[in-house]
């Protein structure tokens, strides 16, 4: 995609997912380059006048979002959040996906569990068929990580230690993380059930049954897909 295009289509679905923050709410602030217009839209709204309280993903939101003049609570503080605006590297038809290459995926799971609403906000590259395309990042405790890597590279995952110059990268909840190369998934919710067992695994990026809508850039509108809703007959 032309890089012009996905930053108008970023913006575009990152600006309009704002419009549902209403005065009053708890907000999760995710992280990434097109929850970057969401935060920006909803400090333009609170500079007019809005009241709200947001709850950060990462240390480069908290610092945007300050800068915005948000007030930031920790989640600690609430019961709930209202809702939650987040990116995503990969979505299905399903609203499943994945999330993690900008190194937030602990906090964003934290987030989006204790949200009401949660609300992806991608570029039209993002939409894909079948999750696996992208890498799926893993988040692990320094103190076992080779272990975890071992394991998963006899399960053939096809893991690669995320690396920030020559040591291992390290998040923001000081954690190591671990890229599987996973090509197209056939069953992502295995692949989830499988590496929640795995002691030392802190997070994984697949976000099933996660987000309740997104809002994908395309050229210069934005298309609102809602994740289907499953009927139960008696």
């Amino acid at each position: 995609m032309n890089s012009s295009i996905q930053m108008t289509e970023k913006q575009a679905a990152g600006e309009k997912a704002a419009e549902v923050v209403r005065d009053g709410m708890v907000v999760g602030l995710g992280s990434g380059s097109t929850v970057y217009y969401t935060i920006c839209q909803i400090g333009a709204m609170v500079q007019s006048g809005m009241r709200l309280k947001g709850v950060s993903s990462s240390q480069a939101t908290t610092v945007l979002a300050q800068k915005m003049g948000i007030t930031l609570v920790s989640l600690n503080e609430i019961e709930r959040l209202d809702v939650t605006i987040d990116g995503a590297d990969e979505v299905d038809a399903q609203l499943n996906g994945i999330k993690g290459a900008g190194g937030a995926l602990f906090f964003e799971k934290l987030i989006a569990t204790a949200s009401e609403q949660v609300i992806w906000v991608v570029d039209s590259s993002k939409v894909v068929t079948r999750l696996g395309a992208r890498p799926l990042p893993i988040e692990v405790t320094p103190f076992a990580y080779r272990q975890i890597y071992g394991k998963m590279h006899a399960a053939g995952l096809r893991p690669v230690i995320r690396l920030a110059g020559e040591q291992p990268y390290c998040t923001d909840s000081g954690n190591y993380i671990i890229d599987l190369q996973t090509n197209e998934l056939q069953e992502p919710q295995a692949l989830a059930d499988w590496l929640q067992a795995v002691p030392g695994i802190i997070a994984h990026g697949l976000f099933i049954a996660c987000a309740t809508q997104v809002v994908v850039g395309r050229g210069n509108s934005t298309e609102l897909i809602t994740r289907p809703q499953i009927s139960l007959k008696s």
